[in-house]
């Protein structure tokens, strides 16, 4: 636990010296929010959407890339040193399998959703430049969901999910449609819950705290070490994102993140207490599903006024910064008790 303290601190130090020069490289770059009107990006709700964020435009967008190689380049530099020091690593996968299938999806989805930003803020779906529809971008993440999920059931020989108070369960093949749904829907959920300054990342920080617990008690110091540095370099992030955000976050980041949490918790076996702990997520995810299948099957009538929740929320004359606060409170709260149904 001290190595791997150590470990967070230094790429909280890391990334906050990297993070300013950063931001100045994305406003060099116009890596910034434009106005929502006129990308259309929300469709129908872009209106209420812009009313309520318009305040944002100019900020840059894509801190996610840099956390993603903040933690890449350490894991591979600290992983070098350890190797030189014989320090011992304790691994419940083999080691390289696990590494491949961690940062495939790490890097995989991040590139992604770095397509999805370049698009968006330098005006390339405008011109049809590599565009791709909302349907093909989300066949897209179900075809890296269904590698991700075949190196897990494959190489890695996972197919079962432990169930509080029921035990294993063993999925056979069909684990595969369960990984790939679990990592798809997580990508989207924290990819959609990134609307307010501070909230998917404060949310997904108490995940980590979560996942960090429970790879400690099962002595995956790979796992450990991955989510020690990403939890450092998160905080050194949130600390520019809390309201009013300097940087945000992107989709370079959101899918990615959403992503490989799914992944770490199908890991660590414990992807139902995973759902509670990043309950939110869940939420978030279930409103904009809901409010999507009711304007389809109702010709068109909502069943909220905006969706997601956080948006609704903000509709509803609930300040930015209560929902973010109320939100990580729960969020501690559902996090506690995905940890209590893991030990009993």
């Amino acid at each position: 636990m001290g190595l791997t303290l150590g470990l967070l601190l230094f790429s909280f130090i890391v990334t906050s010296i990297c993070i300013i020069p950063f931001i100045n490289v994305l406003y060099t770059l116009r890596f910034q929010r434009k106005n929502v009107k006129t990308q259309d990006m929300f469709g129908k709700r872009a209106s209420i959407f812009d009313t309520l964020h318009k305040h944002k435009v100019g900020t840059p967008i894509g801190g996610g890339l840099l956390i993603i190689l903040v933690v890449s380049m350490l894991f591979v530099s600290i992983f070098q040193v350890l190797k030189l020091l014989g320090i011992s690593v304790t691994n419940v996968y083999p080691l390289q399998k696990e590494l491949n299938v961690i940062f495939f999806t790490f890097l995989s989805f991040g590139v992604l959703g770095l397509y999805d930003d370049i698009k968006k803020f330098f005006g390339f779906e405008k011109t049809g430049f590599f565009g791709l529809r909302l349907w093909q971008k989300l066949l897209l993440q179900c075809g890296l969901a269904a590698i991700i999920s075949s190196m897990l059931y494959y190489s890695l020989g996972i197919s079962i999910v432990n169930v509080p108070f029921f035990g294993v369960v063993h999925l056979g093949w069909t684990f595969l449609l369960f990984s790939s749904f679990t990592i798809v829907s997580f990508a989207n959920a924290v990819n959609i819950t990134d609307g307010l300054d501070g909230l998917a990342a404060g949310v997904l920080l108490i995940c980590l705290f979560g996942l960090w617990v429970i790879s400690a008690t099962i002595l995956d110091t790979t796992i450990t070490i991955f989510l020690a540095l990403w939890i450092g370099a998160l905080i050194a992030f949130l600390y520019f994102n809390i309201f009013p955000a300097r940087i945000m976050m992107g989709d370079v980041g959101a899918l990615a993140f959403g992503a490989t949490l799914a992944v770490v918790g199908l890991l660590l076996g414990k992807i139902i207490a995973l759902i509670i702990i990043g309950g939110i997520f869940v939420v978030e995810i279930t409103s904009s599903l809901l409010q999507l299948v009711s304007k389809r099957l109702r010709n068109g009538k909502k069943l909220f006024p905006v969706a997601p929740v956080h948006l609704w929320m903000q509709y509803r004359g609930w300040q930015e910064p209560k929902i973010v606060q109320r939100a990580m409170l729960t969020g501690i709260v559902l996090a506690l008790f995905g940890l209590w149904l893991t030990v009993i």
